[in-house]
């Protein structure tokens, strides 16, 4: 249970289209709690994308409740367990279901939350580091294991790989033993792919066929040099043919992406970060390569199985989230406006 002293909590609050640096603090009541929902002591969250987007114009939708907490994720312990199965002190991860636009999200010291998208979890994690997991690794969990069917022998493209989300995919795919090829239209970011992990980095132009085949050349190229040199009889098996993709640049370049699959090759979209939001004249018949199979995913329907499983796997391998830069609650403008400005690489997380 809250303090009976401790009335007032600081949280963000929007009502109308805001920049980064606008964001401020302000002083309100502490939610009091309901049959259904869970008053959650917030230790951080994770920024997102679709916040921005939020700030920027969505505010202004019919559908957002306003004025409106933003964040759609957050990680911390039951200040209050209402009527639910949750016990005080208990550490929860929450996400999506409405969260930061039907009721108010995550920035803010507490949060009350429906206790169906609110879920106990066993992690040695540290808080900053868990705030970086619940939404983008969920996305990446969800569009690479449920949709992709990712398995370790996969060649795997990862179109826009680098944002927060692309950086967790490479990460999840590398562990799991697969080949991945990633994408940037930024050549500064190269580097950063590699680092990553990125077997071949492309920048993109928005035609990556042909790159990706000089890239595949250029490849087994160096094997047989390799082989070459050392004088060996090893058969060389570099045959670099794409059979999964994760889009995240979406609408833009998914024709382009379908068009550098496989046969049976599918491609799961699940970003916009390319800012087109609906394909205009799309004919399934002829814009889907024959034998390429498309799916998406949406995020918002997390379970507890799904991020038990995400933690665990983190925990087997010894995986750590990527964290670009970490901020303080105080300092949330200044975390906005890195947000906005999307030259942070890894995800933004703000501790409470």
């Amino acid at each position: 249970m809250t303090n009976k002293k401790e009335r007032k909590m600081k949280a963000v609050i929007l009502t109308k289209p805001t920049k980064g640096s606008e964001v401020v603090l302000s002083d309100i009541d502490i939610p009091q709690v309901k049959p259904g929902w869970v008053l959650v002591k917030v230790k951080g969250f994770g920024m997102n994308h679709s916040e921005a987007i939020l700030r920027e114009f969505e505010i202004e939708c019919d559908y957002i409740k306003k004025p409106i907490i933003p964040g759609i994720e957050c990680v911390g312990e039951i200040a209050d367990p209402s009527d639910s199965d949750f016990k005080i002190g208990e550490k929860v991860v929450a996400l999506m279901g409405g969260m930061g636009r039907s009721f108010d999200g995550s920035y803010a010291e507490y949060a009350l939350l429906p206790v169906h998208h609110v879920f106990s979890v066993d992690s040695k994690l540290s808080w900053a580091e868990m705030a970086a997991v619940p939404e983008t690794y969920f996305t990446a969990w969800g569009s690479i294991f449920q949709c992709l069917k990712l398995e370790k022998d996969d060649i795997i493209l990862i179109r826009g790989a680098s944002c927060a989300l692309g950086y967790v995919a490479i990460q999840l795919a590398k562990a799991l033993g697969c080949k991945v090829i990633g994408t940037t239209h930024k050549k500064e970011k190269i580097s950063l792919l590699e680092n990553a992990g990125c077997d071949i980095c492309i920048l993109d132009d928005g035609n990556i066929k042909e790159k990706i085949n000089e890239k595949i050349n250029g490849k087994i190229n160096e094997k047989i040099e390799e082989k070459n040199n050392d004088k060996t009889n090893d058969i060389i098996n570099y045959d670099l043919k794409i059979n999964k993709a994760l889009e995240l640049v979406g609408i833009k370049t998914i024709k382009d992406t379908m068009q550098s699959m496989a046969s049976g090759g599918i491609v799961c979209n699940t970003g916009i970060l390319g800012g087109v939001f609906e394909w205009n004249n799309f004919d399934p018949i002829k814009d889907i390569p024959n034998g390429v199979y498309l799916t998406s995913f949406y995020s918002n329907y997390p379970t507890k199985e799904m991020m038990q499983d995400i933690f665990s796997f983190m925990d087997e391998h010894a995986l750590k989230p990527l964290i670009g830069k970490e901020f303080t609650f105080d300092k949330i403008s200044e975390a906005c406006e890195a947000l906005d400005e999307g030259k942070i690489n890894g995800k933004i997380v703000v501790t409470v």
